[in-house]
């Protein structure tokens, strides 16, 4: 069964699964899928091309799935996908995507909190928090588990490596490795985010390795290319190391300094 409040307007084109609800004045237009047990609250507007999935919460006055705010976009088809799980606020902005990927996504259990704004072609990754008034530019990545404090800005094309904390107002401009935390503007590194890494099942050996990564990398003086070098001799074929290594050969925008 579908709950639809009677002020709500939602296209009979539009495909809902079992026990979605529909708040007060909520505005869903024809091509659009929500599925089962997800929730619409008052005022939110889901536009063409929104792929909502089951068990997702958006709460009053989001804007789901507008058209990007990229003069590139000519009204191309594209998505804006919200995977199962995600709670996504009040007053949130979620842009679909661009030719340039065709679509936005939020991954799995996902929490994106007041005001925030995710723009196209944006990849958000399972489990990952951002808080109150973030604002995230198009074809950002952001890790798994990562956290992205109140008022952080994370410019277009920058990539966030998994379990990432960026501290309340800090502003990315350039790609962030995995597992730390940053700080300041210009953003810097300030440690590894320890109490993610915990929660999410790292041991105090890992932990461990990666304060030795992370120490060379960022507290031996050496530069990235030397330090990735002192990296690989003292650390061999570990499996943190390959990953951390991999994001830093992978960045085309540079990574972050201390």
């Amino acid at each position: 069964m579908v709950e639809i409040h009677s002020t709500a307007i939602v296209s009979t084109e539009a495909r809902l699964g079992v026990n979605v609800k529909v708040g007060p004045m909520a505005i869903i237009k024809d091509d659009v899928e929500i599925g089962d047990n997800s929730i619409i609250g008052s005022k939110s507007v889901v536009y063409d091309g929104a792929r909502i999935g089951s068990n997702v919460t958006i709460l009053n006055s989001a804007s789901i799935a507008h058209i990007p705010q990229d003069k590139k976009f000519h009204g191309e088809y594209s998505l804006c996908i919200v995977e199962p799980g995600s709670i996504i606020y009040d007053f949130v902005t979620l842009h679909r995507g661009t030719e340039a990927s065709g679509k936005t996504v939020i991954g799995k259990n996902v929490v994106i909190m007041h005001y925030s704004h995710v723009a196209h072609d944006c990849y958000i990754n399972d489990n990952v928090f951002i808080d109150n008034c973030v604002q995230i530019g198009g074809h950002v990545e952001v890790g798994t588990g990562s956290l992205l404090e109140s008022y952080t800005q994370i410019h277009q094309f920058c990539k966030l490596g998994k379990f990432v904390t960026l501290i309340t107002g800090c502003k990315a401009t350039m790609d962030v490795p995995p597992f730390i935390i940053c700080s300041d503007k210009p953003l810097k590194y300030k440690g590894l985010s320890e109490e993610l890494l915990r929660k999410s099942g790292y041991d105090e050996n890992q932990i461990k390795t990666l304060n030795s990564i992370y120490n060379i990398l960022y507290n031996s003086g050496l530069n990235i290319s030397q330090a990735k070098e002192k990296i690989k001799d003292s650390l061999g074929e570990n499996e943190l190391a390959s990953e951390v290594l991999d994001f830093i050969n992978a960045s085309s925008r540079g990574i972050i300094s201390k």
